[in-house]
C-alpha cells in the first residue's frame, strides 16, 4: 500500500506546478487576488484540475470580495467535505469527490438561496466556457 501511495504522490508532482501541488494535494491556499478565475463571470462550468470532473456551474458564482473564486453551491454529488481544525478553529474543507483534490473551504456567510460561500483556490479549477 505504501508503494502505491508514494508513486501516486510522485505522479501528482509530475503533473502539477509546485503551487498546484501545494494546494491540491497538501491542502494549501493560493494568495488572495492571484487567480484570474476570480474575475471570470462568463457562462460555463468549472472543472477539477486533477480529474476534469465538472464541479461548479457559473450560475452559482458570485463576487465575494475576498479575492478567491466563490460559489454558493456545487453541482450535485461532486464534492466532499471534512473538518479542518488548523489553528484551533474548525472550518469545512471542500475536496473533489473523485480524485480528492483540495478546492478550498465552505463558510456560512454566502448569499441566498444556500447561505454558503464555497471559497475556492483557482489553481484547483479549470474554466470551460459554454
Amino acid at each position: 500500500m505504501a508503494r502505491n501511495f508514494f508513486s501516486n504522490l510522485l505522479e501528482w508532482k509530475a503533473l502539477l506546478t509546485p503551487l498546484q501541488y501545494k494546494v491540491m494535494r497538501r491542502d494549501g491556499t493560493e494568495r488572495s487576488g492571484s487567480s484570474p478565475l476570480d474575475k471570470i463571470y462568463a457562462d460555463g462550468t468549472y472543472h477539477c484540475r486533477g480529474c476534469d470532473l465538472d464541479v461548479y456551474p457559473s450560475t452559482t458564482k458570485f463576487d465575494s470580495g475576498t479575492g478567491w473564486p466563490s460559489f454558493w453551491q456545487s453541482l450535485p454529488d461532486v464534492v466532499r467535505t471534512k473538518d479542518d481544525r488548523f489553528l484551533l478553529r474548525v472550518r469545512t474543507e471542500v475536496h473533489c469527490r473523485r480524485c480528492g483534490s483540495h478546492f478550498g473551504h465552505i463558510f456560512d456567510d454566502g448569499p441566498a438561496p444556500t447561505g454558503k460561500r464555497h471559497c475556492l483556490n483557482g489553481v484547483s479549477l479549470v474554466f470551460s466556457g459554454a
